[in-house]
């Protein structure tokens, strides 16, 4: 019988893991969760914590390698409809769900006349993954937009966190609630054509610089100190290298692609060895970007 009990219809185990992650890799979970509100992800943490199961948040899979053992918990999804509401709040602010698809949002205020996201094009994910660690690249970030952001923490507490408590860097913020639930986005007021004309460019920009067909998770490791990593891996003659399936891209050396048949470990192996290769060049330690489960 599931230690969920009355829960059991949101709870599926030994559910596999590879078909929600971009980069397709991966073992399963031992329990995968789906709340279907809010009120339901309290009482399933509350159940989690009382069985000692460690908990994991899944958003869109998108910068994240799960390990071919899988993961010995539960992970937790915010992918039903209570988490993917959006709705525009005045003439300039947007509120959206934790589990609302970034590009659908972008799309979505490009249409009602609302610039300031179109930065974000081409990075996938989910509302909440993305703000936790400030997603952005070469045009910008998303914590530049952000407002303020609903968390949960493990205790099921719900709080609000405003602008001034916020601090977003590099591909990282200070949120450290377990949840985010949602967040409030402060837009500007823009022709919806002169909206899409920028996307437009930053798309032909991402798909002249990036791998954006084969199986990846983005950028593997975070930039040193102002350096480029991918600037750093090339220079050091990595584009190309290869483990098993897993090879760093010849079009952006800080993106590793998985073609058919790649596992977990050729990627952890080819990060190890990308590490290792730049340490010795450069004596800089690059960090992963990347969340390994």
């Amino acid at each position: 019988m599931s230690w969920f009990g009355d829960f059991a219809e949101i709870e599926k185990e030994n559910e596999p893991l590879a078909p929600r992650t971009w980069f397709k890799l991966g073992g399963p979970a031992r329990y995968f969760v789906q709340p279907r509100s809010v009120l339901e992800l309290q009482q399933v943490v509350a159940r989690l914590r009382e069985n000692n199961i460690p908990m994991y948040v899944l958003g869109g899979g998108a910068n994240l390698l799960v390990k071919d053992s899988g993961v010995d918990g539960a992970v937790v999804c915010l992918d039903q409809p209570e988490f993917k509401k959006m709705q525009v709040r005045g003439e300039t602010q947007v509120c959206a769900g934790a589990g609302y698809d970034m590009q659908r949002l972008v799309k979505d205020v490009i249409r009602v006349g609302l610039g300031g996201l179109e930065c974000l094009a081409g990075i996938p994910g989910t509302v909440g993954g993305e703000v936790k660690m400030n997603a952005g690249g070469a045009f910008g970030d998303i914590g530049s937009r952000v407002l303020e952001v609903e968390v949960m923490d493990q205790n099921g507490q719900i709080y609000l966190r405003k602008r001034e408590d916020l601090v977003f860097e590099y591909r990282r913020s200070n949120i450290n609630a377990r949840f985010i639930l949602g967040a409030v986005f402060e837009l500007t007021p823009e022709a919806p054509e002169r909206l899409n004309e920028r996307l437009r460019e930053i798309w032909m920009y991402k798909k002249n610089t990036q791998p954006l067909a084969p199986h990846s998770a983005g950028c593997i490791f975070r930039n040193s100190n102002g350096v480029s990593a991918g600037k750093l891996i090339d220079q050091a003659g990595l584009k190309g290298l290869r483990e098993g399936g897993a090879e760093v891209s010849e079009r952006h050396a800080n993106f590793i692609t998985a073609a058919a048949g790649t596992t977990s470990a050729d990627v952890l192996s080819l990060i190890t060895q990308v590490r290792d290769r730049v340490r010795d060049k450069f004596d800089i330690i690059l960090e992963p970007e990347v969340v390994i489960w």
